[in-house]
């Protein structure tokens, strides 16, 4: 197999390892463009792998570059001239930068997710509502399935749909998620059941079910 060849192999390879170790955050913009929620959380088990994938990816697309500019060898010199042929696109380092591009995407795409949500009018990670004088009530839940800042954004874009929300704060380090609203408008049960559509889990304890 010629040095080519090999290195628009690995490059397919460590495109397929981005785009994987990714999948945990992708998965939920792709719900929500979709409008399918209970997506969103489909490949949340894959976050503790990540690392693994992303050492993965890194070391694939390493390895394709040292083939693409490593010295050719006089045989494989002699064996190009033989051939009399142009390498086509797909095994130029034009092809190989656009993946590894690419790639270098899918990785850093957990941080820049939120984009994908739409927060109109606010500035912090936490989607906060105009302020009345109502009386407002306030939970914190237990969540499940949260990996990224992007499933902070899809849980907060949700349960801010809801009539009578003032403010929702979802922290996927801590699995949590903090929502005011005005018990007269909004009932705890419908939020809840609104995380759990998204995918996500809302974990409840003993006493509250």
């Amino acid at each position: 197999m010629s040095t080519s060849n090999i290195s628009s192999k690995s490059a397919s390879a460590g495109l397929f390892a981005a785009m994987v170790a990714s999948l945990c955050c992708i998965t939920p913009v792709f719900s929500l463009l979709a409008g399918i929620g209970g997506i969103a959380a489909t490949f949340s088990w894959m976050e503790p792998f990540r690392p693994y994938l992303i050492v993965l990816t890194i070391g694939i697309l390493g390895f394709a570059w040292y083939q693409k500019l490593k010295p050719r060898t006089a045989e494989e010199v002699a064996c190009a001239c033989d051939e009399n042929q142009k390498p086509s696109f797909w095994q130029s380092k034009k092809f190989l930068g656009l993946i590894t591009a690419f790639a270098v995407s899918m990785l850093a795409f957990p941080s820049y997710s939120h984009i994908f949500y739409a927060n109109e009018g606010n500035s912090s990670s936490s989607l906060v509502f105009e302020q009345d004088t109502t009386k407002t009530n306030k939970i914190i839940l237990e969540i499940k399935g949260m990996t990224c800042a992007g499933c902070e954004s899809h849980i907060e874009h949700e349960v801010g749909l809801l009539k009578g929300v003032k403010s929702v704060d979802a922290i996927y380090s801590d699995g949590s998620a903090t929502v005011e609203y005005s018990p007269t408008d909004l009932e705890e049960k419908a939020i809840i059941e609104a995380i759990n559509k998204t995918g996500y889990t809302v974990i409840l304890n003993a006493k509250d079910q």
